[in-house]
Formats: structure tokens, sequence, C-alpha cells
């Protein structure tokens, strides 16, 4: 049953002169703010609209630097850390796109490099991991030059996730329309596996963390094994339940299983229509799964799926980016940006 939600702690909560469209968090140091400023009647002469960054107190949320940043708004959008005190940014630039080395003490930029342009990036201390429909490709955080790439013919790719020393791809049959998910060596590029084999239903998400990949997908039956799907069938019908429901579900798998394994778990929305773009963000952090619906933040047990507690985060359903680390959820509305305290 769950449990009634708690209103979480807001630790502190500033207004930005800018419009904000990135951040970036880790599990220490501070708060990596991504935005930009429109211009009166937004008419804009070039494509790419030009960008700053800004690092924000952890604790207060105080200013510690904003700085005019090489990349800019539009096509493409990552940013982390690099390690040893360096913000890494990557997206559009007005040459192309930019992947660039900023200081995090004071805003400097150390460093910048041309890149292929992308549609979605994931920034860690060794490695960027960029996608666009026809190609993944690794790019070195240190010196921003790229290490890999990976394509293959008849396939599109849309989300990237990534555990550890593995990348995980959800692709596209181009000649079915179904939909799977690629495990890729993240030194190499290498695809080591496939952790969902293709089927039909729409992959909405995919995260990825210590222990589990969580997947947000449609038609939860055709991705579940038939030992397994054939007792969950026994289960819903015994309860009354549907389980061909037009639902989106949550589906767990270990970063190690290859298809046709058992699921950690998995859990029907049934309230979240199949065929819609659902109000549903999913984070994995510190072994816990973070489940945003509207101003509702669920939480569970990464390993067992087990519900561990409700939280309801003033502006959720106003957010242009989230996520947690280390018990704390970064929270960016249109020009505010916020920190809520997440107990475990």
């Amino acid at each position: 049953m769950a449990q009634t939600a708690r209103s979480a702690r807001r630790r502190w909560s500033r207004e930005i002169s800018s419009l904000v469209d990135g951040i970036a968090f880790g599990g220490d140091g501070p708060v990596l703010l991504h935005g930009y400023d429109p211009p009166a009647g937004g008419k804009w002469l070039d494509d790419v609209i030009p960008g700053k960054l800004g690092a924000l107190s952890r604790q207060t949320g105080e200013i510690v630097w904003f700085s005019p940043c090489e990349v800019g708004y539009g096509r493409g959008f990552g940013a982390g850390f690099g390690g040893e005190g360096v913000a890494v940014v990557l997206g559009p630039g007005q040459s192309g796109h930019t992947i660039v080395r900023m200081s995090m003490e004071s805003g400097e930029l150390l460093g910048a490099r041309s890149i292929e342009p992308f549609d979605e990036a994931l920034v860690a201390a060794d490695l960027c991991v960029c996608i666009t429909a026809g190609r993944i490709s690794g790019i070195s955080t240190t010196d921003m030059v790229q290490t890999w790439s990976h394509a293959c013919e008849g396939e599109r790719y849309h989300i990237i996730g990534r555990a550890e020393d593995r990348v995980f791809v959800v692709y596209t049959i181009k000649s079915t329309g179904h939909q799977g998910v690629l495990a890729l060596d993240a030194e190499t590029g290498q695809q080591v596996g496939v952790l969902l084999e293709p089927r039909p239903g729409r992959v909405h998400g995919l995260v990825a963390g210590e222990g589990a990949v969580v997947i947000l997908l449609e038609d939860l039956a055709s991705a579940l094994p038939p030992s397994v799907l054939g007792e969950w069938m026994v289960e819903l019908t015994e309860a009354g339940g549907d389980p061909l429901a037009s639902c989106v579900s949550l589906l767990a798998l270990s970063p190690t299983a290859i298809a046709g394994d058992t699921p950690l778990w998995f859990e029907p929305l049934s309230d979240v229509e199949a065929g819609d773009l659902p109000d549903v963000d999913v984070t994995v952090d510190s072994g816990r799964v973070y489940v945003a619906r509207g101003v509702l933040l669920e939480v569970r047990d990464a390993l067992t799926g087990r519900r561990l507690g409700d939280l309801t985060v003033p502006g959720l359903d106003e957010r242009v980016a989230w996520t947690v680390a280390s018990g704390a959820g970064l929270l960016a509305e249109e020009t505010r940006v916020s920190i809520f305290e997440i107990p475990d």
C-alpha cells in the first residue's frame, strides 16, 4: 500500500535572470547551471542562441560565478564534471557543435574543440557519450577527442544510459519499428550484448545506475520472458487484473543481464496510458529509483522495486530538468533552481 506523501523540504531556491535549459549535479561540489537570455521579440540572427554557464553553492544556492559559454542553446546538450575541478559542457556553438572544459572555481575557459552534432549526451569523468539517430560515439572528457563510434545499418538510436563499464542504448529496427536495448562496452564502443530484444511497444525512457537498468516502456507483456509472463498472468487473473491493459510500465534489469534473463522487478503504471508522451521521469541514484509523476516523487529500492515512500516536490510538474544525487534533488524550472532534501 502506498504511503502518505510527505512534502520534500526545500534546502534553497534561487530565481535566475536567464532561462534555464540544463543542469548538472554530482555527489558533492557545486551545482552547474546552463542558461540563455532571449532577445526582445524572440528574434535571432543565428540558429544558435548564445549561452552562459554558472556554478551555484550546493548548500546555500549562492552564485559562485556566471560566465559566457561557448556552448549555446539549441540541438543537443550535455553537462557534467570532468574531475579535478573541471566542468565539461557540450552542445551547439557558433561554429558547430563544441565541447568545452571550464574551471569549476572561476568559470575560466580551459579548452574547446569542435565535435560532430548530437541529440543527447551523458557526461562522466572519463567519457562523454553522444547519440544521434544514426550513431553513438564516445568522447574523452580529458582531451576532448572522439575515442570510438558505433553504428549499424538498419538501426536507429534514441536514448542512452550508463552503468560503470557499460553503455545502454534504446534502438529501433527500422524494418519492423520494434524497439529494444543494446549494451556497449564504454571503453571501446563494441556491442557486448542485447539487454532487451526488439519488440512491439515504444520505449519512453531508460536510466542506469549501480545494480539496475530501469526502462519505461509500453507493452510489458512482450518484454517479459515466457515463464515470468505466465506467472504474472496467473496472478493478475486471480486478482481480476488485465495483463494486456494498454499502459506504460517500469521494467528493471541487471546491468549484466542478457535478453531473456529474469528481470529484477517490473510494475505497470496503470494510470499512465500507452501511446501518449507520459509525464513520467525516472532517475536512479545510490540504490534508489525516483519516479517523478506531476508533483509526486515515488522512491523505490532499485533492486527490488519496493516502494519506500512518496514525496511531493513543489514545482516538479513544471520541471525543465530534474535529477537526484546523494540524498538531494535538483529541480530546474524555467527561471528558478531549487534543491530539495530527499531522505532515504
